[in-house]
């Protein structure tokens, strides 16, 4: 940060509850690598010891990806694990990474799908602590769109309402996670890292608060088309709801069924995303920085 070189944020939910062993440490690895292949130095986030640690080392990542008693970390959890009174180890979920990163001065972060209004919200008020934290955190955040299990019109029009711009990533539509298509439109399409920064530095310019979110499609080799998946959701949706499947339990459950149903591509096509993402980012990082 001394020397203004190129940083993206990367989350640390992904490696302590996203993805099993032992896919969640090669991942982390692998997106650190793509940051560093891109231009860019790559800052993983989480709580190691109860410390906020934005950057971590090799053996960190290593250790958080192999610790059986790690906390899925939300900002209403910092405090309590910072001050020692939870779990000392814990993944950042993108609203906590966002928090931590943006307080020391980071503007670019890459994740694979952001949180956001939960399918029948309308009557539990299950939203994601993502969207106000994309409300009021600065930040240049690189995703595929919401997860695919959640409300995704309801998401995309809370976005708006909060005035966090929308842009597509070399697309007109807002991506669906693990597909190409959710038939809901971007703001704006945009083709380069400069057009991603530049709309940021007017954003932030005007006075305007919140983030700047970049909706990148999934690799098309493994995109899963969207109405295999959404039966697919369906039938999950209707299993939580039999087995009382409630609040955090849910999209974890959720995820799971989706990769069994889908034999494994789910989790190869949330790889794939993830890897892709922290290319672009780390492109849009050496424009940011570098200007």
């Amino acid at each position: 940060m001394r020397d203004k070189r190129p940083i993206v944020a990367l989350e640390s939910a992904v490696i302590t509850h996203g993805l099993p062993r032992p896919y969640n440490l090669e991942t982390a690895l692998a997106l650190e690598g793509e940051v560093r292949a891109g231009g860019a130095i790559p800052a993983t986030v989480a709580i190691v010891g109860g410390q906020a640690r934005v950057g971590l080392s090799g053996d960190e990542v290593a250790a958080l990806a192999n610790t059986d008693q790690t906390a899925k970390i939300s900002p209403r959890d910092l405090g309590i694990a910072i001050a020692g009174l939870g779990c000392s180890f814990g993944g950042t979920t993108v609203a906590a990474t966002m928090q931590l990163a943006s307080r020391v001065g980071l503007a670019v972060f890459a994740t694979g799908g952001i949180g956001g209004v939960h399918r029948g919200a309308t009557t539990t008020f299950d939203i994601s602590a993502d969207l106000p934290t994309l409300a009021r955190v600065p930040m240049i955040v690189v995703c595929s769109g919401a997860k695919a299990i959640l409300d995704l019109p309801a998401t995309r029009e809370w976005l708006e309402t909060a005035g966090v711009p929308v842009l597509g990533w070399q697309t007109d539509e807002f991506p669906a996670f693990y597909s190409l298509s959710s038939g809901l439109s971007v703001d704006l399409r945009v083709n380069t890292a400069a057009a991603v920064v530049a709309v940021a530095r007017e954003h932030w310019g005007a006075g305007l608060p919140s983030a700047v979110l970049v909706t990148v499609p999934p690799p098309a080799e493994v995109a899963i088309d969207a109405l295999e998946l959404n039966a697919v959701i369906t039938q999950a949706l209707a299993e939580a709801e039999q087995t009382g499947v409630r609040g955090r339990a849910v999209t974890p459950f959720l995820l799971d069924a989706v990769r069994i149903a889908t034999s494994g591509r789910s989790m190869a096509t949330n790889i794939a995303l993830l890897r892709h993402n922290a290319t672009v980012a780390a492109a849009i990082a050496v424009e940011y920085y570098g200007r």
